[in-house]
């Protein structure tokens, strides 16, 4: 018997698709497919013009099919998918952009009596294993420059967004790709290793939790193949005492709260200035409590349910650890319409007197909760940012161009914010540090870990 995947909405509980999981034969068949549109192909003829131009057309069937996407049941706001879609169009428009230089041929300069380049070869069937928040957006990242440097893609998507795996195989149908130049297949877990751990894919791409990349590097750990692993955050912000303080409220409430925290760059715990703790922690609560909590399809609604009842469980009780070791909750969840436990549907929470002895503050939590602590100092501030396993992104809120400099030099993290948080720059490298992950992607250097340098070294004949 097939077994067969079931996606259910975390709005109503309602089964809204259904997959056939592949067999061991139908994922041979997908990697098969992938290897021969591979090897049918020429590196230059995967390098011309028209290669490109389908590359191009993909993505714009792509942005088409994302236009749809209020069928993807991840539990976002409206608003949120429009976000969404206009970040898919600027990551995969500015990869577009970049290619042909970030792949051209590298002179390393004159030699007398050598012909000398650096070429970027693509490296082959490239594995890209999505996850269910932000779908576009967490795909774009690998699937575009991954086709764009000659490569063939295979996505596996997440078990609660596998429509989206559907509608981008469309789009590339439609593009007029050659067969198995990108495919989707869904799978186990099992299966999903047992594809890692196939000599012919040549470089897995994962965005996920830390336990996740752990064990794509596990089914991996067998043979020599390239991983790119897009994982966790705890992502601080600190607010300091000459901080546009209006501003910094408003964006760093957002920033905790924007997908219901759901965002591997969230910010999930803030260090504040003594000189202006109370006034902040009293303005943060304020527009937290304005959030509107409910169906995501009501105009309404600002707050959706997490991806998950089990999700929202694991949330709740990291906050009830919290509060049973000493936190303070500042928000009452019965003023919250709808939220309930047992249902994806979570009222926003603020932690204070919060410790980094409690896991609220150490452990990732990818809801809508956040922890404030208060601090007398940059030098402080900066202990407790980097008194973390994780180092995705950091927010420094000041008015001094210096301080961010200064404290940004000595994080230990891949992006450093300077009154931003919550944005990814696609002309910017994004990457991890620590339990974050490994590997680059967006931005010229994203092209690096899809190809492999080779290197022509010829020597003219005598005379």
């Amino acid at each position: 018997m097939t077994d067969v995947q079931k996606t259910v909405s975390p709005i109503d509980g309602q089964v809204i698709a259904e997959h056939p999981l592949a067999s061991a034969s139908e994922a041979d068949a997908v990697l098969g497919r992938a290897q021969k549109a591979f090897e049918l192909a020429s590196d230059v003829a995967r390098r011309t013009h028209e290669a490109r131009r389908r590359v191009r057309r993909c993505a714009r069937r792509e942005e088409e099919h994302a236009r749809r996407r209020a069928d993807v049941p991840d539990g976002a706001p409206a608003p949120l998918h429009r976000g969404e879609l206009g970040g898919f169009e600027d990551r995969a428009r500015t990869m577009m952009r970049l290619a042909p230089e970030a792949l051209a041929d590298v002179d390393p300069g004159d030699k007398a009596g050598f012909v000398r380049r650096l070429h970027r070869e693509p490296l082959g069937v490239v594995l890209v294993l999505s996850p269910w928040n932000y779908p576009w957006l967490t795909a774009v990242n690998a699937v575009v420059p991954a086709l764009l440097s000659g490569n063939v893609v295979v996505l596996k998507h997440s078990d609660q967004t596998p429509l989206v795996a559907d509608r981008m195989t469309e789009a590339a149908k439609e593009a007029g790709l050659p067969e198995g130049v990108f495919s989707h297949v869904h799978a186990s877990h099992d299966r999903v290793a047992e594809m890692v751990r196939d000599s012919r894919v040549a470089y897995v791409a994962f965005t996920g939790s830390v336990e996740g990349g752990h064990a794509v590097v596990k089914a991996a750990s067998e043979r020599f193949v390239g991983l790119g692993l897009e994982l966790g955050g705890k992502d601080p912000a600190y607010v300091a005492a000459d901080a546009p303080f209006d501003f910094a409220v408003e964006n760093v409430v957002d920033g905790a709260f924007f997908n219901s925290g759901q965002s591997c760059c969230a910010v999930e715990r803030v260090y504040v200035h003594a000189s202006i703790w109370e006034r902040f922690v009293e303005a943060f609560v304020a527009l937290t409590k304005q959030y509107v909590l409910g169906d995501p399809r009501e105009q309404a609604t600002t707050l959706g349910p997490v991806v998950r009842a089990r999700n929202a469980q694991g949330i709740q009780a990291q906050i009830d650890a919290a509060i049973a070791a000493g936190a303070k909750s500042l928000i009452d969840p019965k003023s919250f319409a709808g939220a309930e436990r047992g249902l994806p549907y979570l009222a926003p929470q603020v932690l204070v007197d919060v410790t980094h002895d409690m896991a609220f503050m150490r452990d990732e939590t990818f809801g809508p909760a956040i922890g404030l602590m208060k601090v007398q100092s940059d030098e402080e501030a900066l202990r407790l940012m980097n008194d973390s396993r994780y180092g995705l992104t950091a927010s420094i809120w000041t008015s001094d161009l210096q301080r961010a400099e200064t404290l940004g030099a000595a994080l230990e993290t891949g992006t450093v914010f300077m009154n931003r948080c919550d944005y990814l720059d696609p002309e910017l490298a994004w990457v991890g540090v620590k339990d974050s992950g490994r590997g680059c992607t967006l931005s010229r250097w994203g092209f690096e870990s899809l190809t492999r340098p080779k290197s022509f070294h010829l020597r003219l004949p005598p005379g």
